[in-house]
């Protein structure tokens, strides 16, 4: 940066999101549709959360770590989503500085957490069609709580390192981001100060963050499907690979969108399809996860109905 510039450089207190911007006369269907996405998150995590409690049939290590994701969407929605609702009754669709720093803090935490934890599962369902017997030794409490704790502080100590050196970046404007919400890649286009650290660490993280989980899950998957193929019965191969087929769906989905928004090249693409391609990651996948674990699995359909009786003979009991 050049003195002239240094000296003309603004402190940018608030960002303006360009989000829907191209179609303001959509902005009340955009929020209806958005909210109707966001009250379906929260109810169908909270309803997983609930059921994992309640249900001894859901106390096994699988649905320990589906309960985590859950909670972990539940805070990344209602870090993000509920900006976005205010701001389509806006003309002027901003954000503080601090919370934009906030809505990157829980992106980054929720995308390295929910990398990790995507692994561990794979882990855990290669133990169990892989090494039965062995089960209850190499999936243990103290196991299990070792994964899910190394998960989170994977993507918190990932997310803090990310959060610090973007609140270090110069930003003198301009302050719109063509986004609907933060992210580090739309807030390094707007710096004017040196960002090779930031890139040089953002990096890292995808190879020991995004990439390596994901390696480790597809390698996983590879020996249980060649375990799942041995097993001489029709009946015992669609039982095996139903306990882990809504993980797997889960997975995909995950890293097909993750690598479609942030892999893809950016060049010959309009405003309208990085929302596109952002919305499908960042809202809609949150909202399928619930959905993939209760349709895919007869425990949790079993938990969810039992949940769905208890609170109708509740009700019976108050009126």
């Amino acid at each position: 940066m050049t003195p002239f510039e240094m000296n003309n450089q603004t402190d940018v207190t608030e960002f303006i999101f360009l989000g829907f911007s191209n179609h303001p006369k959509l902005q009340g269907l955009f929020f209806l549709v958005f909210l109707i996405i966001y009250l379906t998150t929260l109810l169908g995590n909270m309803l997983i959360l609930t059921a994992t409690r309640i249900s001894l049939a859901l106390h096994t290590p699988m649905y320990y770590f589906l309960s985590n994701l859950s909670f972990l969407d539940i805070c990344y929605t209602s870090t993000t989503i509920p900006v976005m609702l205010v701001n389509f009754f806006r003309e002027k669709k901003t954000i503080s500085y601090e919370g934009c720093l906030s809505q990157i803090f829980f992106l980054v935490t929720r995308a390295g957490t929910e990398c990790v934890l995507l692994a561990a599962l794979a882990y855990d369902r290669l133990v169990a069609i892989c090494h039965p017997l062995q089960y209850p030794v190499l999936m243990s409490v103290k196991v299990c709580v070792f994964l899910v704790t190394g998960s989170w502080l994977c993507g918190l100590v990932n997310s803090v390192t990310h959060t610090v050196l973007a609140a270090t970046l110069t930003l003198c404007g301009p302050n719109q981001i063509s986004h609907f919400l933060c992210d580090i890649p739309l807030l390094l286009k707007l710096s004017c100060s040196d960002t090779s650290l930031n890139e040089s660490v953002l990096h890292v993280a995808s190879a020991t963050i995004g990439l390596s989980p994901c390696l480790f899950t597809g390698v996983s998957y590879i020996l249980i499907i060649s375990a799942i193929l041995r097993i001489p019965s029709a009946q015992g191969r669609s039982k095996a690979f139903s306990t882990c087929a809504s993980h797997l769906t889960v997975v995909v989905v995950f890293y097909g969108m993750a690598d479609f928004n942030y892999d893809r090249p950016r060049e010959g693409y309009s405003l309208d399809m990085d929302i596109l391609v952002s919305v499908f990651f960042c809202v809609i996948t949150p909202m399928f996860n619930p959905i993939i674990y209760s349709l895919r699995n007869k425990e949790v359909k079993g938990a969810l109905r039992k949940l769905a009786r208890k609170c109708g003979f509740s009700n019976e009991i108050s009126n």
